[in-house]
């Protein structure tokens, strides 16, 4: 409950509408609990007396008060909805701040799948409790209070019924409290879980059907469901029995002061109408408690959220920029790593690299090799600061990247990655996607370069044809160029490529170098490659094993030198050919 309250800041800017909606429900109660009364007058003044004065008059009267609660409940109603929405939105909107603004470490953790239901599904559910408190947090209490008041009032005697049931009904929401809170919280952990399946479905559907596992991913998903239908039928098994076990106190409540009541009608000591004003004041009151009890099982699911969303809204990015951080930094290029180790695990434990040190001059090409998890995608992610270093550090121009503003530093280095990730919009607008203001001219010459203008031109639609979600309309070499192009619109000083390039052909790959050997700029490049012949005419060759560098220097001093770099070139190179696959 203390996380809701804490996100209760995001109300502050509605703060008229979530006092007017209140308020209003203030009125339309009140003229609520003026309806019994005025029954009561009908009944003991107007039918009692034969008196249809009276029984006209006050019925008017009622018509009156049953409008005026309409028009009231209505403007609260709105009002409510009003600042929930907002409220809704902006907390949001703060969850996608958060979510830019957090570094690789801190996504890592929280999962994507996560994260999207915390922004929909988490917040949704926060959302519908304030609009829900804003129409009933008067009205519950109200409702009970003057009821019962007024019951004591209508008959002191019959208010004997309240000591009675008020124990219990609070004693079962007590139960309900501790059962629904914890299970709530399961609810939304196995929700992630099957986001998260889905979305692995959704994104590697071709994969699934290439090695036939539907039927795997089918059980798979499944179980997943299963396990969230289970938790969510125990939450919701308890708001089940709790609305029949209210129900049955009411009708107790009632049909105990029919019996009492009844006796005193007989005897004298009580009117009819103020029989039926006391039931009517018991049953509001009673109706109340019912809300209250459907109101704990809304505000249990929305705790469960709310701390799941402050979860978020805590977290302190792992790469975060110094007080002082340079905002104006134009590098020529010189790359520097001394001594760094790094490790995803915040303790240090289980570094994947260790000791690692290299120069590479401006204009100069670094080219790193390496098997699958020798450490290469890890390195080159330091260079933009996607992750800090455990140990040593990451310069550029003499300058510890740690002491650079994050967007000045990312404006000077950009990255092409083996997985080309594309947006939905157009061509050109996916090029430019690091800088808006480029030209179309600079558009052109970019994807030029990355050999991506004459499969574009062919294109009915040229550079404004749209690219469908992730790209699925485009070719892996198609993706892969455009994301080429699309760094090479940054003019960096530092390019890096992480094998940006596999799922293009030989011949184009070798275009791509040329052009870049071509390039006025000059920037310097860091390149992960696979294909030895990506990398022979490197200035600078690092072979990395297990996190450590086991070689570096040109291709000529490694194939002199390192029995690891000429194991590599042979197997792929032969006798100085390449081998076909």
């Amino acid at each position: 409950m203390r996380d809701s309250l804490r996100l209760a800041r995001f109300l502050k800017p509605y703060w008229v509408w979530a006092t007017l909606a209140p308020l209003l429900m203030v009125l339309e109660v009140a003229m609520d609990l003026t309806q019994p009364r005025l029954i009561e007058h009908i009944v003991d003044e107007g039918i009692a007396k034969s008196d249809l004065g009276v029984v006209v008059t006050t019925g008017l009267l009622q018509v009156v008060a049953a409008l005026a609660g309409l028009g009231f409940g209505v403007g609260c109603a709105v009002f409510a909805i009003r600042a929930g929405q907002a409220f809704g939105a902006d907390v949001r909107s703060a969850l996608f701040r958060k979510v830019q603004s957090l570094s690789f470490g801190n996504l890592d953790r929280l999962e994507t799948g996560g994260l999207i239901i915390r922004l929909t599904n988490d917040v949704t559910q926060v959302t519908e409790l304030v609009m829900m408190l804003l129409r009933v947090m008067v009205r519950v209490p109200m409702l009970m209070i003057g009821g019962l008041i007024l019951a004591v009032i209508t008959s002191p005697q019959l208010s004997l019924v309240f000591v009675v049931l008020f124990p219990v009904v609070i004693l079962a929401l007590v139960v309900i409290i501790n059962r629904t809170f914890p299970l709530f919280g399961e609810v939304q952990r196995r929700l992630d879980a099957l986001n998260t399946v889905m979305q692995e479905n959704l994104a590697g559907v071709r994969v699934v059907k290439a090695f036939a596992r539907r039927e795997y991913e089918r059980e798979r998903f499944g179980r997943t469901n299963d396990a969230l239908m289970e938790r969510n039928i125990a939450a919701v098994r308890i708001g089940a029995v709790t609305m029949p076990l209210m129900m049955l106190l009411l009708n107790a409540g009632v049909i105990a002061a029919l019996w009492f009541g009844g006796v005193r009608v007989r005897a004298g000591d009580l009117q009819v109408g103020q029989l039926i004003a006391f039931i009517n004041y018991l049953t509001m009151s009673l109706m109340a408690l019912i809300q209250a009890s459907m109101l704990v099982v809304r505000v249990a699911r929305a705790a469960a959220s709310s701390e799941r969303i402050n979860e978020v809204l805590d977290s302190v990015p792992e790469v975060a920029d110094v007080p002082d951080a340079l905002t104006t930094f134009a590098p020529r290029g010189r790359l520097a790593l001394e001594e760094v180790s790094f490790s995803y695990a915040k303790d240090g434990r289980d570094a994947v690299l260790e000791g690692v040190s290299f120069t590479v001059e401006p204009g100069q090409t670094l080219a790193v090799l390496g098997a699958t998890g020798a450490g290469k995608t890890s390195l080159v992610s330091l260079i933009p600061r996607f992750y800090d270093v455990t140990g040593g550090r990451v310069t550029l121009d003499g300058v510890d990247v740690r002491r650079v503003n994050q967007a000045t530093l990312r404006r000077s280095v950009a990255v092409a990655l083996q997985e080309s990730v594309l947006f939905s919009g157009t061509i050109r607008d996916n090029i430019r996607y690091g800088r808006p203001d480029a030209s179309d001219d600079e558009v052109i010459a970019a994807a030029k370069m990355a050999q991506a203008h004459e499969f574009i031109s062919r294109l009915p639609d040229g550079y404004d044809a749209v690219v469908g979600q992730r790209g699925v309309n485009l070719s892996g070499g198609q993706k892969q160029r455009i994301a080429i192009a699309r760094a090479l619109l940054m003019k960096p000083a530092v390019l890096v490529l992480d094998d940006s390039t596999s799922a293009v052909d030989t011949a184009t790959e070798a275009r791509i170098q040329a052009a870049l050997d071509a390039w006025p700029i000059a920037p310097t490049r860091v390149v992960v490659a696979q294909r030895i012949s990506s990398v022979v005419s490197a200035d600078h060759i690092l072979v990395l094993d297990n996190g450590r560098v086991m070689a570096q220097g040109t291709h000529d001093q490694l194939l002199a030198n390192s029995a690891i770099y000429r194991e590599i070139y042979q197997s792929q190179m032969g006798n100085g050919v390449q081998a076909h696959a």
